[in-house]
C-alpha cells in the first residue's frame, strides 16, 4: 500500500474528520467540461471544521492536495490528479446579516444556491452573477466579473486559512484586486477560501427575479449551456481594442475542431466539449487559438482557464 492510501484510510478514523474519503473518482463528474482523469484520493469534507482540520493534517504528512470548488474554470488531465482532492461542495452554508447587509456564503455555496436564497430573501445586488456555474469561493479567487461587475465590486471581506493552517479574514482594499485577478493569487497565494462577505440590499422580489431570468436568459442566447464548456476561455484586453473573441473569429477560427473539442462555432472565446474531448485536444485549440491571433496581431490572449493534474 502506497503512503497516499495509507494516509487516505487512516483519515475515517480520525475523530477530527467529518465527511467522505473516496478513491479513483473521475474528474470528468466535477468539471463543467467533463473531462479528466481519476482523483487518487477524493475527499468531501462536511463542514469548515473538517476542511481546515484535513487541509492541515496534509500538509503536517507533507502531502499534496487540490482544492476542488465547482470546476467550472478547470480542465483536468486524462491522467487525474494524484494524490489528494479537497471537495468544497458541502461548505454551503448561507447566511444574512441584516444589521450590516451583508450576504455570507462558505467557499462551496454556488451561485445557483446564492440566486435561489437571494430571491427568496428579496436581497438585491448579485443579479449580474445569476447562472454563473461556479462556487462563490472560485469566483473570489479568479474575481469573476459578469455584466460589467467583479466580484471585488462587492465583496467586504474574506475568512480563509493561511498557509501555516490560521485562520484570518482579509477586509476588501480595492487596490488588491484587478480584472479577473485577486489577492488569493498573488499574496495570498496558498490560501484556501473559507467564506465571503459580500453586500447585498433589501430589494423588491419581482424586480430581483426579472433581472435574474434575463441574466439566466442572455447566458442561453450566447450558447453558454449548449455544451460542456468552462465559459471565457481568454481574458478581455482593453489594450487590443476589441473583445478577445472577435480577435479569434476575425483569425477565421470559429468552428475549428481538435479531437473532441471545438472553437465554438457561435463564440470565438468558447471552447465546446463535443462528446469525447480530452484534456490534450482542449489545450491544442487554446495554443492554436492565441499562435494565431499573436501571428496577425502581435496580441498574445491570456488564458483564464486552469489545466491541472498529472
Amino acid at each position: 500500500m502506497n503512503m497516499v492510501r495509507k494516509i487516505a484510510e487512516n483519515i475515517n478514523s480520525l475523530s477530527e474528520f467529518v465527511g467522505t474519503v473516496e478513491y479513483d473518482v473521475s474528474m470528468k463528474n466535477y468539471t463543467t467540461f467533463k473531462v479528466g482523469g481519476p482523483a487518487e484520493v477524493f475527499i468531501t469534507p462536511k463542514n469548515l471544521k473538517s476542511f481546515c482540520f484535513i487541509k492541515n493534517y496534509l500538509q503536517e504528512k507533507e502531502q499534496k492536495y487540490f482544492i476542488l470548488g465547482n470546476g467550472s474554470n478547470l480542465v483536468v488531465s486524462e491522467k487525474g490528479i494524484s494524490g489528494f482532492v479537497i471537495s468544497t461542495q458541502k461548505l454551503n452554508l448561507i447566511q444574512y446579516n441584516l444589521a450590516t447587509e451583508e450576504l455570507i456564503c462558505e467557499a462551496g455555496a454556488t451561485f445557483d444556491a446564492i440566486t435561489e436564497f437571494c430571491i427568496n430573501n428579496s436581497l438585491t445586488g448579485l443579479e449580474c452573477f445569476a447562472g454563473l456555474p461556479a462556487s462563490i469561493g472560485g469566483a473570489v479567487y479568479m474575481n469573476a466579473r459578469c455584466y460589467g461587475s467583479s466580484i471585488s465590486d462587492i465583496l467586504t471581506s474574506v475568512d480563509y486559512i493561511n498557509s501555516s493552517g490560521i485562520i484570518s479574514t482579509y477586509s476588501i482594499n480595492q487596490l488588491d484586486w484587478e480584472y479577473k485577478t485577486s489577492p488569493f493569487k498573488n499574496f495570498l497565494s496558498g490560501s484556501c477560501i473559507l467564506s465571503a462577505h459580500l453586500l447585498a440590499r433589501k430589494g423588491i422580489k419581482k424586480t430581483i427575479i426579472t433581472n435574474c431570468e434575463k441574466n439566466i436568459e442572455n447566458r442561453k442566447e450566447k450558447g453558454h449551456y449548449k455544451y460542456p464548456s468552462a465559459g471565457s476561455v481568454f481574458k478581455n484586453n482593453h489594450k487590443f481594442g476589441k473583445p478577445s473573441g472577435q480577435l479569434i473569429d476575425e483569425a477565421g477560427l470559429k468552428g475549428v475542431k481538435c479531437g473532441g473539442a471545438q472553437i465554438a462555432p457561435w463564440h470565438g472565446n468558447f471552447i465546446v466539449n463535443n462528446g469525447n474531448a480530452t484534456a490534450d485536444d482542449i489545450k491544442k485549440l487554446v495554443d492554436q487559438a492565441s499562435q494565431t491571433v499573436f501571428n496577425r496581431t502581435g496580441f498574445k490572449l491570456e488564458c483564464e482557464i486552469i489545466f491541472c493534474g498529472d
